[in-house]
């Protein structure tokens, strides 16, 4: 886990919300669309095909429903930010029960449509206040959500990678929250300031420990776009190559984040 703690970014529950069922529609109507040669295609998930691939982001939304249905924790016991730093842990077992998943339910479009609606009935029963006990600990309905945006922003690029053609939409407001969320575990995992990393339109940290910068021009400055920073992150993207084909860039001996990625595994 990372050394320190920054104060954690505050996001609109309504916005957060919409931003998870819109994504997960987009998702739905695409793969309704899908045969079964692209449901079999691989993925770069190690050796998940396209089945696996939508199996397992039904998955990460109907992990809201399994927290709901365990017993309230007393009070949450840790922020978002631990989020991406939690989720290696349960790698084993997510893919067994992807596996299980997709096995059980050889209509994809049918079982995203079932999960968008079960998705809705529970968000319109529970406030975002409710707490749940997941696998970074005890959080607020509402922060959970937030980690529901990086799930399905991260896999529908993986989706749209896998087939060709195919060019799912990234919803705004759910790249923007994904976007936020990962920018501020780079200042967790790296904190300090001598770094400004900036990720228009929706994000700058200050990160890295030595000098601060205090005005005019940061001597440390990358910068890049959302998606690119989402893949640098969740590790379909090296530092290296990100850097060879220009899209993203670095000035400053404290600059080089290579060390640093990918946040999550």
């Amino acid at each position: 886990m990372p050394p320190a703690k920054k104060r954690t970014r505050t996001y609109d529950p309504a916005r957060t919300r919409a931003a998870v069922l819109a994504q997960l529609g987009n998702v739905r109507e695409a793969v309704r669309t899908l045969g079964p040669e692209q449901l079999a295609l691989p993925t770069r998930l190690g050796d998940w095909t396209v089945r696996e691939l939508v199996a397992h982001i039904g998955m990460a939304v109907t992990a809201v429903g399994r927290a709901l249905d365990r017993p309230e924790p007393p009070r949450p016991q840790g922020t978002v930010l631990d989020w991406p730093f939690a989720t290696a842990a349960s790698a084993a077992a997510i893919d067994e029960f992807t596996r299980r998943l997709a096995e059980r339910h050889p209509d994809l479009g049918a079982y995203l449509a079932e999960v968008e609606q079960s998705l809705g009935a529970q968000l319109d029963a529970h406030p975002g206040t409710r707490v749940l006990e997941t696998n970074a600990g005890a959080l607020p309905l509402a922060d959970y959500l937030v980690t529901r945006t990086v799930e399905l922003v991260v896999h529908t690029d993986d989706l749209n990678a896998a087939v060709p053609g195919l060019a799912v939409p990234q919803d705004r407001q759910a790249l923007a929250a994904a976007t936020r969320l990962l920018a501020d575990a780079l200042a967790v995992r790296a904190p300090g300031g001598s770094t400004e990393v900036r990720i228009p339109p929706y994000a700058v940290v200050q990160c890295v420990e030595g000098p601060r910068h205090t005005r005019g021009t940061p001597p440390n400055v990358v910068e890049t776009d959302p998606l690119t920073w989402i893949r640098l992150a969740s590790g379909r993207l090296t530092w290296a190559d990100a850097l060879a084909d220009a899209k993203v860039s670095a000035s400053g001996e404290r600059a080089d984040l290579g060390g640093l990625l990918p946040l999550m595994a």
